[in-house]
């Protein structure tokens, strides 16, 4: 990777340092734009969106931080471009990277993202992979913050589900900014033991995987879930189904957790599936602080990733 370049492909790209600057930012950006402060750093830039896979919060939460940032958007999707006709990325990471000023990219396999950083001169940004989605994390804890404070090596931080790319970057998160973290998965469906091995040797605080959801949710203060068949898995919903249903996040499940405890997913949701209507809805739901949150995290990646900043 060029050190010139600010790339972030996953959450271990980055220092606690960094990582932490980039929520604290966001908060700081949150609250500019309540105050309806215009800050427009990035006038006249252009960020390009190459997108795979179909998107609500993350297209449009980087379109309007780009937007706000005064910047504009180009956005492209496989089939528009040639290469869905077999250009290499190669070629396509140069073309655009004299055309752009920033790359976010949506896609499947996590060698394409490196793909494209590798032959670009403009940042790449990964908007969700099969493998990671490191911008989602940071808005994740960014609203932790906000509903539980900045010490989270205090927080017990409870996963419950697939072993996905929402799990694997929790698991570099725990490991990198430092917090205990403890998944439920179902056997065969567990992180990739290279993401995790690679974590807990530089982890300061537990990262555990269990098959038992009330073990990783019990005194826990967050609690996570997600959809048990994700974009490219549809073939595997009825299976999955059966696996997970005991992994379903519902009240019954909340009574081993703390009583001020709160509840994080990054949507879309399947409600009566992974998460019960009753625990979206109820109290201890911060899901749509979450998701309004990636906006701010986006303008405040997006920032750093196009150096704006004086």
């Amino acid at each position: 990777m060029d050190k010139k370049v600010r790339h972030y492909l996953q959450v271990a790209d980055l220092d606690r340092q960094s990582l932490l600057g980039l929520i604290e930012r966001a908060i700081e950006l949150k609250e500019m734009r309540k105050k309806g402060i215009d800050y427009m750093p990035a006038t006249g830039k252009v960020v390009g969106m190459l997108f795979e896979k179909a998107s609500t919060r993350t297209r449009i939460s980087f379109e309007a931080a780009m937007y706000q940032l005064g910047g504009s958007v180009s956005f492209m999707a496989k089939r528009d471009l040639q290469l869905d006709r077999g250009e290499p990325l190669a070629d396509t990471a140069r073309v655009l990277a004299r055309y752009l000023d920033c790359l976010v990219v949506r896609t499947y396999g996590q060698h394409i993202v490196e793909e494209l950083a590798k032959w670009s001169d403009i940042p790449v940004i990964n908007g969700l992979t099969d493998a990671h989605h490191p911008c989602q994390i940071l808005s994740d804890i960014m609203t932790v913050i906000e509903h539980k404070g900045s010490d989270l090596a205090s927080l017990k931080v409870a996963w419950v589900g697939d072993g996905n790319n929402m799990a694997h970057s929790w698991i570099q998160a725990a490991s990198r900014m430092g917090f205990p973290l403890y998944l439920a998965c179902p056997a065969g469906y567990y992180p990739d033991e290279e993401i995790l091995a690679k974590a807990r040797a530089e982890a300061s605080y537990p990262i555990e995987v269990t098959e038992d959801p009330v073990e990783a949710v019990r005194d826990a203060d967050v609690i996570n879930t997600d959809v048990w068949a994700s974009m490219g898995q549809e073939d595997e919903a009825l299976e999955r189904k059966k696996v997970f249903e005991p992994y379903q996040l519902n009240e019954d499940l909340l009574k081993h957790a703390k009583a001020d405890c709160i509840v994080l997913h990054c949507l879309p949701a399947h409600k009566g599936e992974e998460i019960t209507e009753e625990v979206l809805e109820g109290p201890k739901s911060v899901v749509w602080d979450q998701a309004e949150n990636k906006m701010h995290i986006h303008k405040a990646v997006l920032e750093w990733a196009m150096n704006l900043r004086d």
